[in-house]
Order: structure tokens, then C-alpha cells, then sequence
């Protein structure tokens, strides 16, 4: 049951990092995308990403699964990358679309490697 949830989950980040990460860039452009419904979905996004950590957690503690070194790696990697982009929040505000916009598709890249990786 967790193995098909985190499963399923890691398509949902790579679709949903992808898709909010080229509607923020869209939104740097375009000031008719612009939305409050951006940020709303940029956090489920990325909170999605935590989610999918504590699953992984969750499997591996069980002893059900063989984990890869790489697979890890880039789950984690993803999760910083979460806080970091949330850090430069305040000093890149003048540009956030373009900060969203590429850490969303730099976080798709790495959920991406990640299920490259997995058992």
C-alpha cells in the first residue's frame, strides 16, 4: 500500500513541479497568469515532496524494500532544494516568478533522476 502510494506520488511531483514551474515562468511574463492560485499550487507542489520523503522513510524502516544510494540522494537533495528556494524568497522578490519557476522545474528534474533510480 505505501509502495504504490509513493509510487503514484513520485508521478504527481514530477507532473506537479513541472507544471507550476512553467506557469510561474509564464507568469514572469505574462501578467494575466498571475494568480494567487499559482502560489497555492506551487506549495502543494512542493509540500508534495515531503510527503513523498516521509513515504520513502516509511518503506525503508519496514526493511520491505532495497533502497538505492542515488534514489535517496535525490529525494533528499529535492527536499533541501524546497527550503532553499523558500529562503530566497524575500531577496529575489522582485524576480520570484523566475526563482518558482525554475526551482520547479529543477525539482522535477530531480524527482525525475530519483524514480530513475528506485527498485
Amino acid at each position: 500500500m505505501i509502495s504504490a502510494l509513493h509510487e503514484a506520488g513520485a508521478w504527481f511531483v514530477v507532473l506537479a513541479n513541472g507544471a507550476v514551474g512553467l506557469w510561474a515562468l509564464a507568469a514572469h511574463r505574462w501578467e494575466q497568469v498571475r494568480s494567487r492560485a499559482l502560489w497555492i499550487a506551487t506549495a502543494v507542489a512542493q509540500g508534495a515532496i515531503g510527503v513523498q520523503v516521509v513515504l520513502g522513510v516509511l518503506l525503508q524502516s519496514r526493511g520491505n524494500t532495497h533502497l538505492d544510494d542515488f534514489h535517496a540522494f535525490y529525494g533528499f537533495v529535492a527536499f533541501a532544494t524546497v527550503g532553499i528556494i523558500y529562503s530566497y524568497r524575500n531577496q529575489l522578490r522582485p524576480h520570484r516568478h523566475l526563482l518558482y519557476g525554475g526551482g520547479g522545474l529543477f525539482l522535477m528534474g530531480l524527482a525525475l533522476r530519483s524514480m530513475q533510480f528506485s527498485s
